[in-house]
């Protein structure tokens, strides 16, 4: 049996978030992000052999960092707002969900303003209808942040490497925005508690099958955190479409420290392997001395959720490649919808540090 020797953080608050499923073209479907994925990631790392570190309470200080205090206030509060306007009874919208936007067609250079409608206020942060709240989604995703957190703590204390099982996920969340089933940015929040631990330079690699568009946003200005990520060619109809470019490369002072390698569907183990090395000769010359993963495993076979194809053998292959790099590491979960393989491939991943 694969053996897992690396500190793997839970925190029991992240099963409390529970979306009903997903508004998909309209439509409500199940949902793929499920508190399953997170219980299943635990019970195989705890057969694998890893010991479980339960997370500890953090101050908002750091992720006040990550993200605008705005939104931080909204979010905490969306549900009970949502609750006390009667939303749930009326017309039935058992869960947060935006039904209108302020796009700049919409405002036509006009001033942004504040809604005074609590479901119209949903739409200033939230930027798909697939990212819903309910009673329990602000203290999962805060539980989520804590076990990031908790898992640099370990690395600061010494460890080469320790995981973290983020439920909901978080990379899709951006400064003052959430969506894509993310709510706070769990691999920034331990990028910036990185810097603050006294790492000067911090390499974020992201291998999940989809762009991290929240997390190059928080960071795309930045020279201090490289931004690196291989995924899905969102120009060829994936998620998120509008970013996740190769001539996305950061601006100003961050220039440079931005690399996004979009895939082409069905690239398979080969090619999907031989981006992950180009993302880690990219930290080396950054001359990061410490790195955050955003290890989502959903660029697999079997996943629902992505079409590149990837064997476990390639991640297991691309465990190696990270640990090589042999630099102190924070691996917090993004994406991995396929319940039945999805510890194993966690795992096959975990093993090589």
């Amino acid at each position: 049996m694969t053996s897992v020797r690396i500190p793997v953080v839970w925190h029991d608050d992240v099963l409390l978030h529970d979306p009903a499923g997903e508004v998909f073209l309209g439509v409500m479907t199940p949902g793929t992000e499920t508190a399953d994925r997170a219980t299943v990631i635990r019970d195989v790392c705890i057969a694998a052999g890893a010991p479980l570190v339960a997370a500890t309470p953090h101050p908002a200080g750091v992720l006040e960092r990550v993200h605008a205090a705005d939104f931080l206030t909204w979010f905490a509060g969306a549900w009970s707002a949502w609750e006390a306007a009667g939303l749930s009874d009326a017309v039935g919208a058992h869960r947060v969900v935006p039904y209108i936007f302020p796009t700049a067609g919409l405002l036509a250079g006009l001033p942004l303003r504040l809604p005074v409608a609590v479901h119209a206020r949903t739409g200033l942060f939230c930027y798909d209808t697939m990212t819903l709240i309910g009673p329990g989604t602000w203290t999962a995703a805060r539980a989520a942040v804590d076990a990031a957190l908790t898992a640099v703590d370990v690395v600061i204390e010494g460890a080469t490497a320790a995981f973290a099982i983020c439920r909901p996920p978080g990379h899709h969340a951006g400064t003052a925005s959430y969506g894509g089933s993310c709510y706070l940015n769990n691999a920034a929040v331990a990028a910036e508690a990185l810097r603050a631990a006294g790492h000067e330079r911090v390499a974020v690699m992201d291998v999940d099958a989809h762009h991290g568009n929240g997390t190059q946003a928080i960071f795309y200005g930045r020279a201090d955190v490289l931004y690196a990520s291989l995924h899905v060619d969102p120009g060829a109809g994936w998620f998120p479409h509008y970013v996740g470019f190769a001539d996305e490369t950061g601006s100003g002072s961050g220039t440079g420290t931005t690399v996004n390698l979009p895939l082409a569907p069905g690239m398979g183990d080969k090619g999907w392997l031989s981006a992950l090395g180009r993302l880690c000769d990219a930290v080396l010359a950054h001359e990061a001395t410490a790195v955050v993963v955003s290890l989502g495993v959903d660029a697999a076979a079997h996943d629902p959720e992505s079409p590149l194809q990837v064997s476990p053998s390639g991640f297991a292959e691309a465990g190696r490649l990270l640990a090589g790099l042999a630099l102190p590491t924070v691996l917090v979960l993004e994406g991995g919808y396929h319940l039945g393989s999805l510890g194993a491939l966690v795992t096959s991943v975990l093993t090589a540090y």
